[in-house]
């Protein structure tokens, strides 16, 4: 399949300083990082209910947005942006945390249904489930009444720095991503294997 080159990147987190740091902003961590290494500044749109930016990556007219909602308001940001500007779900990358697959994996997924992540269930009923997702990959606490806590703390430093090789893997396939070339971008994301 054929995809048309992505006209949004979304990073799902909780907006605060007490969060920043937290698994449940992984992919904060993630757009953070491409605007830092593309220049692209981020400022807080009220409209959209996040801190946007705009720039060129890769030779691509891409826009940024990070909510400042809460993770299970993140539609009231996502859903917006997209319908203003016209963008079609194939058009959009939103990158979150994944509890079922271990720190340091990286999946890039198209379509499919939210997986119970609170960011996911709140846009899913607005634009369809046709947009790409980067999963972030921070380990399941091992039962599911240590969720709240897992995503919401900190990362070990091991744990910490497996999650930033994942994401410095995203980054390497990133000029796939937004041309469009999707399946060798999925190629390489989906093979990252953290070094023994």
């Amino acid at each position: 399949m054929t995809y048309p080159p992505l006209k949004l990147l979304v990073g799902l987190g909780n907006p605060g300083n007490q969060y920043a740091n937290t698994r449940h902003n992984t992919g904060f961590w993630f757009v953070q990082q491409i605007a830092d290494e593309f220049g692209i500044v981020m400022n807080l749109d009220k409209k959209f209910n996040g801190l946007t930016g705009r720039g060129q990556i890769f030779g691509q007219d891409v826009r940024l947005l990070m909510p400042t909602t809460f993770m299970n308001k993140s539609g009231q940001s996502v859903v917006p942006m997209a319908k203003f500007y016209g963008i079609d779900p194939l058009e959009i990358l939103i990158a979150h945390d994944e509890l079922d697959i271990p720190a340091g994996s990286i999946k890039l997924k198209t379509g499919g249904g939210h997986g119970g992540h609170n960011g996911l269930k709140d846009i899913t009923p607005h634009i369809g489930h046709d947009f790409h997702r980067l999963r972030i990959g921070i380990s399941h606490p091992g039962h599911k009444s240590k969720v709240s806590g897992h995503v919401l703390s900190a990362p070990s430093p091991a744990d910490r720095i497996a999650i930033e090789a994942s994401l410095e893997a995203a980054m390497q396939a990133l000029d796939k991503l937004v041309s469009g070339d999707i399946e060798n971008a999925r190629n390489h994301i989906n093979s990252f294997k953290l070094p023994n």
